[in-house]
């Protein structure tokens, strides 16, 4: 017997069928002796349609009160699974985040979970219950409710199988595991059978929507057994996330090409090269909540550099604003920006082993006349900016290029 935690994401519970169908999955996991957490996402859309609404009310909403909205998509569909599991004959209770109780910090729409109370799902489980606990929520220390991010009933799984330090943590979702790449992109891309962590918090990290890549950190972190499965088939064995590379096997170079549309750059020109000034500018956009990825600095002939990073598409306007505030404090002489760039990455701890890896990439880039615009690197993996209108072009190539494809 052993305890398992299954997170079903929202595709998954997009309709009150595929709710019933998973409520039979895990009734035969029940059957065959296993004791099983249940965390679900939001029925497909749902949570899109909250923030909708919410923006109808206030352009901007009040964070706490979004929160407050959002999270009731969860709470529809624990009722609504657990629902189906009694009309099958399975006992079953379902909890929202607050009722676990899973504790976060109170930054609300973004919120990192702090401790998770186990003694209910603990209680439920030895009685023969199938626990249904409401992904991507929590509460803070005064009891308000908090969301993680989107994507972040995907966290809640990983954190609640830490917690109760489950023999597996099963992610099941519309794809039957990690591929080299968007198979919607490459059609070639071929289904992983293992993937390390390292690669897999690097893919998340840059673009791969399979996983969020806190629950990767998390799953790193407290070694919880990942697997990436698919909900509407009932055979094959996924892609098992591992905590390190097979030893005896000969590791492929790069293991996927990922990549992220929802990039944007921002440029503040003739910015004097003085210390502190990095910190001026980049603070100021960490004090509003936004996350910066690649940064550039070009230092020039007359005391000033032009300082580049990346933000996430959906904060380029309210990066762009501070930057224009920032800029009159400095006496900077312009600030730029693109929202049509995007980010392409090879991934894979082969890399390690094998030197030019990036000069192959940047040669097969060249050749078909896509210019990069900024390059970022780490032990395992090499990023490029591109425009974004070479975004599938890149990816196909940069899959041919390392060998990737199905045929191979």
């Amino acid at each position: 017997m052993a305890l398992i935690v299954q997170k079903y994401g929202g595709t998954s519970v997009g309709n009150p069928e595929r709710i019933k169908n998973v409520a039979k999955r895990v009734a035969r996991f029940r059957a065959q002796g296993h004791q099983v957490v249940v965390v679900v996402s939001a029925m497909s859309g749902e949570t899109n349609k909250l923030i909708a609404l919410a923006k109808e009310i206030s352009a901007n909403p009040d964070p706490r009160e979004l929160d407050q909205v959002c999270a009731t998509g969860e709470q529809v569909t624990i009722g609504l699974l657990s629902m189906a599991l009694k009309e099958i004959g399975v006992p079953a209770r379902s909890y929202t985040g607050g009722q676990v109780k899973v504790l976060t910090d109170n930054t609300f729409t973004k919120a990192r979970i702090l401790s998770i109370d186990e003694s209910n799902m603990r209680r439920d489980l030895d009685a023969g219950m199938i626990v249904v606990v409401a992904g991507f929520q929590g509460v803070d220390a005064d009891g308000n409710v908090t969301t993680l991010g989107r994507g972040g009933s995907d966290t809640s799984g990983v954190a609640l199988a830490a917690a109760l330090k489950a023999d597996e943590c099963q992610i099941y979702t519309d794809v039957d595991g990690v591929y080299t790449t968007d198979p919607r992109v490459v059609p070639e891309a071929r289904k992983l059978d293992t993937v390390t962590f390292e690669e897999m918090l690097e893919m998340a990290s840059l673009g791969s929507k399979v996983l969020q890549i806190r629950s990767v950190e998390f799953a790193g972190k407290y070694k919880v057994k990942l697997r990436v499965l698919s909900s509407f088939q009932d055979e094959g064995e996924g892609t098992l996330i591992t905590v390190e590379e097979d030893k005896n096997m000969e590791q492929p170079i790069i293991s996927g090409i990922a990549f992220n549309r929802d990039e944007a750059k921002l440029t503040m020109l003739g910015v004097p090269d003085k210390p502190g000034i990095a910190y001026q500018i980049l603070g100021a956009i960490a004090e509003a909540n936004i996350d910066v990825d690649m940064i550039i600095q070009n230092v020039g002939h007359d005391g000033t550099t032009d300082f580049s990073f990346t933000v996430n598409r959906g904060d380029f306007a309210k990066a762009q604003g501070i930057l224009e505030k920032v800029k009159a404090e400095l006496g900077a002489r312009q600030v730029t920006g693109d929202n049509k760039i995007c980010k392409v990455s090879a991934v894979g701890v082969g890399m390690r082993s094998h030197p030019g890896v990036a000069s192959k990439m940047f040669k097969a880039l060249a050749d078909e006349g896509i210019n990069i615009q900024m390059i970022s690197t780490s032990e395992i993996k090499i990023s490029v900016v591109l425009d974004e209108k070479y975004l599938e072009l890149a990816v196909r190539v940069l899959h041919r290029t390392f060998g990737l494809d199905q045929s191979i």
